[in-house]
């Protein structure tokens, strides 16, 4: 309507005055006089430095793979070059992941891993289970260090061996475990030992040394730390060289095993739980607080003090009550 009425006055008064007397837009009177035409959309032809689609596949194939599913596509770019393969650069990497799985990191979930079942163990006395870890000390400069391997009683919290080295390799670790086993006199089918899946933890040496000697092995599961809480020690940020090490870590055990007061384990030394005295201690300290309260029983308010309890047992991923049922 609005549009016949302009065409009919347009010739008396032109178009923008009519459009200003009826109160339209002229700009939408040319659109609707003249409405685009609609243009055929062609594909855009691929650039020829594009991957073809073999090419795509290829490269999702080795980013898909296991060797590469966990790593970024900076680690695996650089890996390939190191190989001298060069197969896309990081961006189209990120970019092929991004539309397959709509981010680089969901593609972590398709791979299938195998299930690990978490270790239960079990410690109701020393020399049951063992807990060993490879801590790094730092050196004198940035980017040095030592190694320390560490082995400790989990029911006890007694080290019963450790080293100082200057790297990380499974022979050393063979025979720090060997000289453990034979200093405890250790018993086919006695002892259980527990690691995480480090390399050398998981090392045939190491394996076969357990085997001869009747010894089980128990692994964390991969990215738990929590299956291994018993053998990280803290030290200090740096040494100024491997004796320097060796020297404090020498004082240091000593103090921990005989004179530590270890609060896991009733407030004894891990020295006396290991070697039996525990009990006989624990009683010495009842007496002396039963005579305590007998001087002085108003000091008391609501019972006869007694020391802390000694362990009895000590779990490494202790089972539920369910579990325990079943």
């Amino acid at each position: 309507m609005i549009d016949q009425a302009v065409s009919e006055i347009e010739p008396l008064l032109g178009t923008a005055p009519a459009c200003r007397a009826l109160g339209t837009s002229r700009a939408s009177l040319y659109r609707r006089r003249r409405p685009p035409r609609l243009l055929e959309r062609r594909p855009r032809p691929a650039p020829a430095r594009a991957l073809s689609e073999l090419e795509r596949s290829r490269l999702l194939d080795v980013l898909h793979s296991e060797r590469f599913v966990d790593s970024s596509p900076a680690q695996v770019y650089a890996t390939l070059l190191d190989e001298g393969c060069y197969l896309a650069s990081q961006r189209t990497m990120y970019r092929l992941l991004a539309a397959r799985h709509g981010s680089v990191r969901e593609r972590r979930a398709q791979l299938t891993h195998p299930a690990y079942a978490r270790p239960e163990l079990l410690a109701t006395g020393p020399n049951e289970v063992w807990s060993w870890d490879i801590s790094k000390l730092k050196g004198p400069v940035k980017w040095s260090c030592f190694h320390l391997y560490v082995i400790l009683d989990v029911f006890s919290r007694y080290a019963v061996g450790w080293t100082v080295q200057p790297r990380e390799h499974a022979d050393l670790a063979k025979a720090l475990i060997g000289q453990a086993v034979d200093q405890h006199r250790i018993e086919p089918g006695q002892l259980t030992v527990h690691a995480d899946r480090g390399t050398a933890m998981t090392s045939k040496p190491v394996a076969f040394l357990l085997a001869d000697h009747g010894v089980l092995k128990s692994h964390s599961r991969p990215y738990t730390s929590t299956d291994n809480p018993y053998s990280e020690p803290e030290f200090p940020d740096r040494f100024q060289s491997i004796e320097h090490a060796r020297a404090f870590c020498r004082t240091f055990f000593d103090w921990y095993n005989h004179h530590h007061r270890h609060s896991g384990i009733g407030l004894m030394t891990p020295a006396a739980v290991h070697h039996g005295h525990a009990t006989a201690l624990h009683a010495e300290r009842q007496r002396v607080l039963t005579a305590a309260y007998q001087a002085t029983p108003e000091r008391f308010v609501r019972r006869p003090p007694t020391p802390p309890e000694l362990p009895t047992a000590v779990w490494i991923n202790k089972p539920n009550s369910q579990e325990v049922a079943h």
